[in-house]
């Protein structure tokens, strides 16, 4: 069977009529719509998948374990930056605080201690009723006191510092997500309060393999920045354009790809974050060849036309396409100038000898006869 079809496949190949407008001798000859291949420059889009981040978007967590004691905003509701969200009941550091400043008082009590003591043992040096030596002890002393006073209020600040995490405030404008706890819950570091992101842009991360990258990095950076698109999940495209701002270092090696991240502006707060799309890139091909489908057929996973020399006999060609585009194979594997049958498949066979009727393809889409 196999051999069947490949000698049927071989024997796809030679040629027939010359292309007039009016028949020839002997029996009338098929009059067939043919047109002629002319290299053009095409924009082709390229896809890919993306991930849309905010800009701005961060995880609010407590620093401190405590009670959820008020909630001041409520869930996708915008806050402004250093706006208090959330409030901590925490009375374990507030004793905490109590007992570093109690702890710092007697300090400071201790070095004026220190301080007469100094002052005293002075006066009696100078009158030479001590020694020398007791002075330099009790200027120690005071010494060991002016640490543990520093060592005091050093607690002190960090039991405010402490107690100042009780109030959670927004770190920049943006919008609150989904309350994950409400008042009166115990909250401990490692729990997950909301979220919060600032969605005035967005970035869409997105990856390229090994050939597009090469071609992107070969192609004009700032045209191809300048055609950046976003295809929403709807299949529509976002109204505003964006930019590559910056890839990756590498290839990772298990998908042999390498990451690319994209901004979008978002003044009209379409896009959120999480949201799914692709961006679509352009890429310019020049000096190629647009063969209509409706001008093709295939044998065994191949993509053929029937080829009309200059005395209009047909040979069927397969021929290797680059991409689709619309209606279109884009190809460099044909000649610039060749004839091909655009209409009447069925009624052609390998080797006919037909009467060509040229035709124009306007656009890639209607067929205008000349």
């Amino acid at each position: 069977m196999y051999k069947n079809i490949s000698v049927f496949v071989i024997l796809f190949a030679l040629a027939t009529s010359s292309c007039k407008n009016s028949g020839t001798s002997g029996s009338a000859k098929e009059v067939i719509p043919v047109i002629i291949l002319e290299p053009t420059d095409v924009d082709i889009p390229q896809n890919y998948v993306a991930d849309i981040h905010a800009v701005h978007f961060v995880e609010m967590k407590p620093k401190i374990e405590g009670f959820l004691e008020a909630i001041y905003v409520d869930e996708g509701k915008k806050v402004r930056k250093g706006e208090t969200i959330f409030r901590l009941k925490s009375l374990e550091h507030n004793e905490d605080l109590r007992e570093n400043e109690a702890a710092h008082k007697q300090a400071i009590a201790k070095l004026k201690m220190a301080q007469y003591e100094v002052d005293r043992i002075s006066s009696l040096v100078e009158k030479n009723i001590i020694s020398q030596l007791r002075l330099e002890q009790a200027l120690a002393e005071k010494e060991v006191a002016e640490h543990e006073v520093k060592q005091a209020e050093a607690r002190v600040q960090r039991s405010n510092a402490v107690l100042a995490y009780t109030d959670i405030s927004a770190p920049f404008d943006g919008t609150v997500s989904r309350m994950m706890y409400k008042t009166g819950s115990l909250v401990t570091p490692n729990d997950l309060l909301t979220n919060i992101s600032d969605v005035s842009e967005m970035f869409a991360y997105f990856k390229l393999s090994e050939q597009d990258y090469l071609q992107f990095i070969k192609s004009d950076h700032s045209t191809l920045s300048d055609s950046v698109h976003l295809i929403l999940p709807d299949g529509s495209f976002y109204a505003h354009k964006g930019k590559i701002e910056t890839a990756g270092s590498d290839f990772d090696r298990g998908t042999g790809s390498i990451a690319f991240r994209a901004r979008f502006p978002n003044p009209d707060g379409l896009l959120k974050h999480g949201i799914s799309g692709k961006v679509q890139l352009t890429d310019k091909m020049t000096q190629v060849l647009m063969v209509p489908q409706k001008a093709t057929f295939e044998i065994l996973d191949f993509i053929y036309v029937y080829l009309v020399n200059n005395e209009g006999i047909i040979q069927a060609r397969s021929f290797q396409p680059l991409c689709r585009l619309n209606n279109f194979y884009v190809t460099q594997d044909l000649n610039a100038g060749s004839a091909i049958v655009y209409e009447g498949m069925q009624l052609v066979k390998d080797g006919m000898s037909i009467q060509c009727d040229t035709v124009r393809i306007d656009n890639g889409q209607s067929k205008i006869k000349n």
